[in-house]
């Protein structure tokens, strides 16, 4: 109940919902009990004459109060069965449908508030999970399964908001409602009730040994349900990797063992949650025949109870069975609920090591200079950059080279703060970036990486994220800048042609070039080229460069190059070896030096 109790918390915003809720569940408990006390003057009245009241009561205080109503109500039914019965009939009619009318009427309405409650959890614990996403650090999510993450903000959210309205069932309705009717059945026979009370505590005890391992269960299938989401993410966005290694048949089977294993942990999870409804009411049943026998000793042979009275408790016996069998499902549905809860706030409670610092400054224009000095980082035990120290002038371009797994795309990291260093520090105008508030240090900085990561949405939608309301010309002339609008203006709908998921109805060429336009909108002092025209063809890639070097002039850049070719023009070229610099100049000075820049350049010539 711990995480519950947690997830709990996000139902204050909606706290008069539920205080509605509890109202109306009070007023169904009461008029739940009233419907079952009603038949007992009736009864009396109607078939037994000795019980009938021809003289008015008078109210004698408040420890008279019980018999009091009793006779008064008594009364009435006399008068009107001496008057006529059939009218008295249809007065008595009346006043059960009254009152089973009244219960089922706060009955419908405490569900009708708590619907507004649930609901509203829902979305909130839902946004509070999206947000915490979007907050955590790239490292988070580079150990974790997609499909795990998106079961957990579904799946699991869902289950969350089932066992919610279980739990507010459990907490008050129910037990109000078994609460009055144990108080109407001590007010009808203390000897009888103690008698049954007996009996129900080894009921209970059986019914709690059912839903022992409930919690365990539920937790694998949600676990499997994230297993086997992943298969279904990883099989859609590899797609034609699967098909080109004819591999259907290799995911097929591993989804199929999936599936099976979570069919098998669901039938074992439902089959037990099942047992529930037939044990507490075989057991409930139980418990009835034994108030029949002693009960109708006490009638038949003690004559200590009248049968009107014994009919009525009889009902009201049955009428605990009810909430006791939903307060059985609902603990099952608890136990359901707060797995599902724990995997939602394993993810809401995760820190976030990328944070702002408590006295980050808001930095909103770059000056001076990017100083990288003595950067130690490892990728858990694997180390990638070993003492490393750049400096990057305002104006100039920088470019990495090196070996794949050198660590040059871990420095585009680091600047844009995706990682923090182990040790060292990254400068920018001589203020430590940590103490520079993320969304200014990122607003300063565009980005273009290797994979061009587009979204299903609309040219102008793609283009636009990094500049909101920016203009159709500000768009077509970002487009030109990357050699986009060639292509563009001849799509259907132009700028509001829906580019497919991850832009797959554009070639790669296509693709980058709408990237590298993204950036060129935002227009940052700063620009961070990761690979960006490792995707493009040799034409696309001679368009491309010629745009970048426009883009470039009179605007710091770091630029992370595979194609020598591409940085030829660089203020400086940094060659990297195993997270080290080996080498640093302009290309001239590198190929004059004859070193490793040199063997890399002549490598890519034969290429």
């Amino acid at each position: 109940m711990t995480y519950f109790r947690k997830i709990l918390q996000f139902a204050k915003p909606y706290k008069n919902f539920a205080i509605l809720n509890i109202i109306c569940n009070i007023f169904y408990a009461i008029f739940s009990t009233l419907s079952f006390i009603a038949l007992i003057p009736v009864i009396q009245v109607l078939f037994d004459k000795t019980k009938r009241v021809s003289k008015q009561p008078v109210w004698d205080g408040l420890s008279g109060a019980k018999d009091y109503v009793t006779d008064y109500f008594n009364y009435e039914v006399t008068q009107r069965v001496n008057e006529d019965e059939v009218s008295a009939l249809i007065f008595i009619c009346g006043i059960v449908v009254l009152l089973f009318f009244l219960k089922n009427m706060f009955g419908y309405l405490s569900s009708f508030f708590l619907t507004f409650l649930r609901n509203g959890v829902l979305r909130d614990v839902r946004d509070a999970m999206y947000k915490k996403i979007l907050e955590l650090p790239v490292a988070y999510f580079s150990e974790k399964k997609k499909g795990d993450t998106i079961s957990r903000i579904t799946a699991d959210v869902n289950e969350v908001q089932t066992s919610f309205l279980s739990i507010l069932e459990l907490i008050v309705r129910e037990p109000l409602t078994i609460l009055f009717t144990i108080i109407a059945m001590l007010l009808m026979s203390a000897k009888l009730t103690l008698f049954v009370f007996i009996f129900l505590p080894v009921a209970g005890f059986v019914i709690s040994l059912i839903g022992k391992q409930l919690k365990r269960k539920s937790n694998l299938a949600q676990e499997e349900n994230g297993h086997f989401l992943s298969i279904v993410e990883e099989t859609l966005s590899s797609l034609k990797i699967v098909k080109g290694f004819n591999a259907e048949q290799k995911f097929y089977s591993r989804f199929q063992e999936s599936t099976n294993r979570l069919n098998g942990i669901l039938n074992s999870l439902v089959n037990r949650q099942n047992l529930a409804s037939p044990t507490s009411e075989f057991l409930g049943i139980f418990v009835i025949v034994i108030i029949l026998w002693f009960g109708g000793h006490m009638v038949l042979v003690d004559g200590t109870l009248d049968a009107a009275t014994f009919i009525a408790f009889l009902g009201l016996a049955y009428n605990i069975l009810t909430p006791a069998k939903q307060i059985s499902k609902a603990s099952y549905s608890v136990k359901k609920g707060n797995a599902a809860a724990e995997r939602i706030l394993s993810v809401l409670e995760t820190p976030s090591t990328i944070t702002d610092a408590p006295d980050a400054i808001d930095k909103k224009s770059f000056e001076k200079e990017i100083s990288i000095k003595k950067v130690n980082f490892a990728y858990e035990d694997e180390t990638v950059l070993k003492d490393f120290s750049v400096t990057v002038p305002k104006g100039q371009t920088v470019a990495l080279v090196g070996q794949s797994g050198s660590g040059k795309s871990t420095i585009a990291n680091l600047i844009t703060r995706f990682y923090d260093v182990n040790s060292g520090e990254i400068e920018l105008d001589e203020t430590d970036i940590r103490k520079i508030k993320k969304a200014s240090l990122r607003d300063l900085m565009g980005l273009v990486t290797q994979d061009s990561i587009l979204f299903n949405d609309s040219i102008r939608n793609n283009i636009g994220m990094g500049k909101d309301n920016a203009t159709d010309e500000e768009i077509i002339d970002a487009l030109k800048i990357a050699n986009a609008w060639e292509f563009v203006k001849d799509l259907p709908k132009g700028l509001d042609t829906n580019i497919g998921d991850s832009g797959n109805k554009l070639s790669g060429g296509q693709k980058q070039r709408l990237s590298i336009a993204r950036a060129v909108l935002k227009n940052p002092p700063i620009m961070i080229l990761d690979e960006a025209t490792s995707a493009l063809d040799t034409e696309s890639e001679k368009l491309v460069q010629k745009a970048l070097e426009n883009m470039m002039k009179n605007r710091t850049s770091i630029v992370i190059a595979h194609r020598l070719s591409t940085i030829q023009n660089a203020d400086k070229i940094v060659v990297m070896q195993k997270g080290e610099i080996v080498e640093q100049g302009k290309h001239q000075e590198l190929i004059d030096v004859n070193g490793t820049y040199k063997k890399l350049v002549d490598m890519q010539s034969f290429e």
